[in-house]
């Protein structure tokens, strides 16, 4: 990792919080919420959305590892709530579900 790409990836992690669904609706009503599977490090993730690294990024969509936040699983945030961490790399907002004594991935 160059200085470069490690400062973003600090400044990245830096900015990630936890969140709730409630927060988060404005977003999806906009179409603005990326959804990050539990198997990918969120932060990684946005670093390479920031980056514009489109073969990465193009694999995990093609893989279903990110997706745009649908109908069904907005509907499943609001039904159960569940702890969310979310990083802005506008003028996406990327969130993921924080697994049980997991870390950010």
């Amino acid at each position: 990792m160059t200085e470069q790409a490690s400062t973003l990836y600090a400044k990245l992690l830096g900015e990630t919080a936890k969140i709730s669904w409630q927060e988060l609706q404005p977003f999806f009503a906009r179409g603005q919420l990326l959804w990050v599977d539990t198997t990918l490090n969120l932060v990684e993730v946005a670093q390479a959305v920031a980056d514009d690294d489109s073969a990465k990024v193009a694999a995990w969509l093609q893989a279903g590892q990110v997706a745009k936040v649908a109908e069904a699983r907005a509907q499943d945030y609001l039904d159960r709530d569940p702890d969310l961490w979310a990083v802005v790399v506008s003028p996406w907002v990327l969130i993921q579900e924080r697994v049980t004594g997991a870390s950010l991935h």
